[in-house]
């Protein structure tokens, strides 16, 4: 009998503005960081905090962990299974 998987991981997708930052991060460190923050959204997309806002467009979310010193500025799909991330700070 195959074991049990854990819960499903949200996908990542860059916009285009985020996906020229991240070509931008040369240092191996920032690139951990950074690393670490994505996986952290991808297990619970939900765990930044709302950002305000008007309920024209989608819910931008802001994650922040100080210890790695990254920031993220992003919104979940309405499926919930697609994290877009819109800014990127590290």
């Amino acid at each position: 009998m195959p074991a049990p998987h854990g819960p499903r991981r949200a996908r990542i997708a860059f916009s285009d503005s985020a996906a020229k930052q991240l070509d931008a991060i040369t240092s191996e460190a920032e690139l951990h960081a950074l690393d670490r923050a994505l996986v952290v959204i991808s297990v619970d997309p939900d765990v930044g905090e709302l950002l305000p806002g008007d309920s024209t467009g989608p819910r931008l979310r802001q994650y922040v962990d100080d210890v790695e010193r990254v920031r993220l500025v992003y919104w979940v799909t309405a499926l919930k299974t697609v994290v877009v991330v819109a800014f990127i700070e590290v």
